[in-house]
């Protein structure tokens, strides 16, 4: 990652009674990810209104990086990150937004581009009325580990 110029941020920490990660098996499942620094939301507002497809997208792309915080805490090394099963996007967005998959593009680009085409995951990218700190996308993500 170093080389593709990316550095990791610190993982968030849990903003409820709930723990970011949990794994079963091969699976680590991801708790909702936002695009987030420290205690603080990066990003606030909807799509199409307070925010541009463009901010949304850099959002998803925090949200993402935390994300992978978050697995490297939990693994020790993204290095055993197999594959990425599933991303699931969530974006807040006026009622007439329907660039949802360009925001969603923000976390899956920054994925390819770290584990490869080749892993690229299935995805469900949904607009929703609110989220968490009034941030405009969340993440749902499923890794495979060895």
């Amino acid at each position: 990652m170093i080389e593709l110029g990316i550095r990791l941020p610190a993982p968030p920490q849990p903003f409820g009674t709930y723990v970011e990660a949990v794994q079963t098996g091969k699976l680590l499942f991801l708790s909702g990810m936002l695009p987030t620094e420290g205690r603080e939301a990066k990003f606030i507002g909807r799509v199409g209104a307070e925010l541009d497809t463009e901010s949304a997208y850099m959002a998803a792309r925090v949200a993402a990086l935390n994300a992978l915080a978050v697995a490297r805490q939990h693994l020790g090394s993204l290095d055993k990150v197999t594959r990425i099963v599933r991303l699931g996007v969530s974006v807040v967005t006026t009622g007439d937004m329907r660039d949802q998959p360009k925001v969603a593009d923000g976390a899956s680009e920054l994925l390819q581009d770290i584990f490869g085409k080749d892993k690229n995951p299935c995805r469900l990218v949904v607009g929703v009325a609110s989220l968490p700190l009034g941030t405009p996308v969340a993440l749902e993500v499923i890794l495979e580990v060895a």
